[in-house]
């Protein structure tokens, strides 16, 4: 199951999956629900927390690998991906899991390495 998620004071600090960026992540409360908070640099992305329990169910589900993908929101992701599937009609919250209009995308970049790591891979 999922692990407890850093705090604001003490957020995890992560490498992006081709280890070429740190960022930090922890969770937060935002109007009442729970969210996934991801710095980058000066950038803040918010996701909805369910996301982890959700991919982590859907690729063991999917029982093989899968690219991650990483797309901006208003770049197309790449079908089959990771990255497709969190902004697909089709998932558990029928569309998108970022929650910051305009910076909804890199789905695939960034959550799937906090308790979601399974059959996922990236492509450089």
């Amino acid at each position: 199951m999922i692990q407890a998620i850093g705090t604001k004071e003490n957020p995890w600090v992560l490498k992006t999956p081709p280890l070429s960026s740190d960022f930090i992540m922890h969770k937060d409360v935002k109007d009442g629900k729970d969210i996934l908070v991801c710095t980058v640099g000066k950038t803040i992305l918010h996701y909805d927390y369910r996301c982890l329990a959700d991919l982590h169910a859907m690729l063991k589900a999917h029982g093989d690998w899968m690219d991650l993908g990483s797309a901006d929101e208003h770049k197309p992701a790449k079908e089959g991906t990771v990255e497709a599937w969190g902004r697909a009609e089709n998932n558990p919250v029928g569309g998108w899991y970022g929650l910051k209009r305009g910076l909804r995308g890199r789905f695939g970049m960034y959550t799937t390495i906090n308790g979601s790591i399974g059959f996922s891979r990236s492509n450089p």
